[in-house]
């Protein structure tokens, strides 16, 4: 099984070091459901360009984590998701924590792969890193720390594993055909829409 370090609700210090060193990091969120304002945040995984791997167990009750938080608004670290606006939203609702610079790969997969209507995290890695991501631990319950088994750890990990990779290779993907500057739009405005979505808002762009 892939090493990581697993922590509860925070990292540590010299954790936090290494992170802060990076020019971007992979960010991950395991959660009891899809509702950011009903559902319980789990696990957040992260990953550096170094492969180091980190889990950390959200317990209940807990509001903030602030070493989490000075990483993931750090100004100089891109934070990389696929599927961002649910992470961020996840991050939010439940830690405090305003994430900031942003690189989504679905987004960027949607506007680089036009070829395709596939842009899943999995059909993303088997493209661009040629490697088969199990997917069957997908549908689990995050919050039941004491008995989390190997296999679910081992998805936990290795959805953040292979992200930074797939991010440098879509920007080069999205300069080819101009644009980045519109994926880079994007990005900026997810923010706004994690913020409509967690007061309720459905979709006030809709006619």
């Amino acid at each position: 099984m892939p090493e990581f370090k697993i922590f509860d609700n925070d990292i540590d210090f010299d954790t936090l070091q290494e992170y802060l060193g990076s020019g971007a990091i992979a960010i991950d969120t395991e959660a009891m459901g899809l509702i950011p304002r009903r559902d319980r945040l789990c696990l957040v995984q992260i990953c550096n360009d170094k492969q180091t791997v980190s889990i950390v167990r959200i317990g209940q009750g807990i509001k903030e984590s602030p070493n989490l938080k000075y990483l993931f608004e750090a100004p100089d670290v891109i934070k990389v998701f696929h599927y961002a606006r649910f992470d961020v939203a996840m991050l939010e609702a439940h830690l405090g924590i305003a994430t900031h610079p942003i690189f989504c790969t679905k987004i960027a997969s949607k506007l680089a792969r036009t070829y395709t209507d596939k842009h899943g995290l999995k059909e993303l890695v088997r493209e661009l890193e040629k490697i088969e991501l199990d997917k069957t631990s997908q549908s689990s319950d995050w919050g039941n720390f004491a008995d989390l088994t190997e296999d679910q750890l081992k998805y936990a990990a290795n959805d953040v594993r292979y992200l930074l990779s797939v991010h440098r290779k879509l920007i080069d993907m999205l300069m080819r055909e101009n644009r980045y500057d519109l994926a880079k739009a994007c990005f900026a405005h997810i923010p706004t829409l994690v913020y409509l979505d967690l007061l309720g808002y459905a979709d006030v762009f809709a006619h």
